[in-house]
């Protein structure tokens, strides 16, 4: 069966997992066990996976040791917070109401938060349609339809068979990247590099505002990690039909194989569950799509026939 000659960029699965091992001592060995600490270092690891981010990378961007955020993901963090979550449990509130989020700052946030915090996925997913409606960031419905996004992880196919359904819809063809480095003035790399991560989400704001507004019809291969920022996220969703472009992790790293690249495999034993990670992290905001297609198992000529077809089909209905 022929692979598909998507490209992968594994660089920011190379170092996903840090030489660095949690450090043994502690002064509370009681707590090394503590499901709330396993349980916080659980969400460390996943929003650091999410965002494609090796240790190091956070450890820095943090101003923290790489020991320190190890002992973090592996349950063993500052026993403090076991202080903080004390007193939540003595005050009968939540560790986030202690804290203060966004949702805690007015009565009117703690009373819509307390009607959507026990609703189902499907009823969250229609209150924030009808909300994005009610304040004008919906767009216009027919607009939005015939702007198509193609999500997912590099290598799924975005590029290529994006290209292919541009040309057989005859609407333009956006790669969101490209579009990012040109306000940039640099590649994506060195944005990151010279700017760092909020930079570039501003970048990536820029550009997926402009496109939506030069183009009425236009297919739009977007970032990988676009889903990382809920901001843009829900932009794209407001304005454009989404598409999750799928595919496993097996497949990804096989498309990269065939290609000759043993990079990944040799640079990481675990590149492998890394970027299992990073797909498990993501699924949950790629599922958000209107569709879902996917690309495994198929060669380059079937993926863009199942493509086709049902965007061609969402576009009849929708009509």
């Amino acid at each position: 069966m022929q692979i598909l000659g998507f490209s992968l960029n594994l660089a920011a699965v190379l170092n996903m997992t840090s030489e660095v091992k949690p450090s043994t001592e502690t002064s509370e060995p009681d707590t090394k066990r503590s499901p709330f600490l396993e349980a916080l270092g659980e969400r460390v690891r996943n929003l650091r996976s999410r965002k494609g981010m090796t240790r190091r990378a956070v450890a820095v961007a943090a101003n923290v040791s790489e020991r320190h955020l190890a002992n973090l993901e592996y349950g063993m963090g500052n026993v403090s917070v076991l202080v903080l979550l004390q007193v939540a449990h003595a005050l009968q509130c939540s560790l986030a109401e202690l804290l203060g989020d966004v949702t805690t700052t007015s009565p009117e946030w703690l009373l819509i938060r307390e009607l959507l915090s026990k609703r189902s996925e499907a009823d969250l997913r229609r209150a924030r349609v009808q909300l994005s409606d009610m304040f004008g960031e919906g767009g216009n419905a027919q607009e939005r339809k015939n702007r198509i996004a193609l999500v997912g992880l590099r290598g799924a196919g975005k590029t290529a068979l994006g290209q292919r359904l541009a040309g057989d819809l005859g609407f333009p063809f956006i790669e969101l990247s490209r579009q990012i480095e040109q306000f940039a003035g640099c590649q994506i790399s060195e944005i990151h590099n010279l700017y760092g991560a909020n930079a570039y989400r501003r970048y990536e704001r820029r550009a997926l505002e402009e496109a939506i507004q030069i183009y009425p019809e236009v297919v739009i291969a977007t970032p990988g990690g676009l889903v990382s920022d809920s901001a843009n996220f829900n932009v794209l969703l407001s304005h454009c039909t989404t598409v999750w472009l799928q595919a496993d992790a097996a497949d990804h790293m096989g498309r990269v194989a065939a290609q000759g690249d043993m990079r990944p495999i040799a640079a990481s034993r675990e590149a492998m569950e890394d970027l299992k990670r990073i797909l498990e992290g993501r699924s949950a905001f790629y599922s958000k799509a209107d569709l879902a297609i996917n690309t495994s198992g198929r060669n380059e000529d079937q993926a863009f026939e199942a493509l086709r077809s049902s965007v061609r089909q969402h576009l009849s209905l929708a009509t």
